[in-house]
């Protein structure tokens, strides 16, 4: 099982979404620990440079996960997680690396 490890910001994050999302949210996450492959990959993202990281959809594509897999450590880092609307969460992940 993986460890999930977060990027300092991810609580503000989370206090973007209300109680139910959240709550999508930590399941996905739960899921991701013994699966972390279930996201897809990411590449080049409007002049985003996001390769080596995936995404995961919550709610019905509503969220998105932006996550690292750190094999030799086991852990799954999230880098961030929002709404993909003028593509937010993924300015945000690029912020962060």
């Amino acid at each position: 099982m993986y460890l999930i490890k977060q990027h300092p910001e991810i609580k503000n994050d989370l206090n973007q979404l209300d109680h139910s999302l959240r709550l999508l949210v930590f399941k996905k996450l739960k899921q991701l620990q013994n699966a972390p492959t279930l996201g897809l990959p990411l590449g080049n993202k409007n002049n985003m440079d996001l390769t080596g990281y995936r995404k995961v959809y919550v709610a019905k594509k509503k969220i998105r996960i932006i996550y690292e897999i750190i094999d030799k450590e086991l852990v799954i880092y999230t880098i961030a997680i929002g709404k993909r609307n003028d593509m937010e969460v993924y300015k945000k992940a690029s912020t962060r690396l």
